[in-house]
């Protein structure tokens, strides 16, 4: 008899993922209540950013919605949440911060952020049709089955790849948040460790999401394995 030992475990790698998403929250609610010494604000911290590095073509837009921030490659916009965008607290200068580092990779032309761009079709078409070619797999059987559902695992570890291409993205553009925001100091020593909790527990939602990915996809080579047997 077959046990599925992929389900318990990836069970946990939810729970966690859940955890991880609500420690972000935590560490937003609570350093969005408190206010950077210089009275300044995300976009403020994010326009300064852009100048010091040089770059003059990205604009920056205010957006609905809670920790909605991103940059957007495509038309060179970093678009900020309204808590961020106003907001003059530590976690506010942090996101900006960390949403300006994208558009410094973009402008740097950081390899991983390139690839993380190309990747983001094939991952949405894999996101798309990975379940519905293994679904065709099991409900026809037949000979071709394995080819169906091998179409859909491959489909499948497509977005897979696109979770872990983009570890090094968030985590390289947080690593340039904290090196702008304390080097050109808009924020005080004993300021910036708030800003590295909020970007340390963003980034951790991140390594979860990848983490369920993978397990899923090995969850799914496994059992095709014993559909083989």
């Amino acid at each position: 008899m077959y046990i599925d030992v992929w389900f318990p475990i990836l069970i946990i790698a939810f729970l966690l993922a859940g955890a991880a998403q609500m420690k972000v929250s935590s560490a937003y609610n609570k350093y969005s209540r408190v206010p950077n010494r210089r009275g300044i604000s995300g976009e403020e911290v994010a326009a300064q950013m852009l100048q010091n590095a040089g770059i003059f073509d990205v604009r920056i837009e205010r957006i609905a919605g809670n920790l909605t921030d991103h940059y957007d490659p495509r038309t060179k916009t970093l678009r900020l949440s309204a808590g961020v965008y106003g907001g003059r607290s530590i976690a506010a200068l942090g996101i900006a911060a960390h949403e300006t580092g994208h558009a410094i990779q973009h402008d740097r032309g950081y390899v991983f952020l390139a690839l993380r761009s190309m990747m983001v079709p094939l991952s949405n078409l894999g996101s798309t049709l990975a379940f519905p070619l293994i679904l065709i797999g099991l409900l026809f059987g037949g000979h071709s089955a394995s080819l169906w559902i091998t179409l859909g695992i491959a489909f499948y570890a497509l977005a897979v790849l696109f979770t872990l291409i983009t570890l090094p993205v968030e985590f390289n553009a947080s690593a340039r948040a904290l090196d702008m925001l304390e080097d050109q100091y808009f924020l005080d020593s004993d300021e910036m460790p708030g800003a590295r909790k909020v970007l340390s527990a963003a980034a951790m939602t991140y390594v979860a999401a990848a983490a369920v990915a993978v397990l899923q996809l090995l969850r799914l080579i496994s059992i095709f394995g014993r559909r083989n047997d």
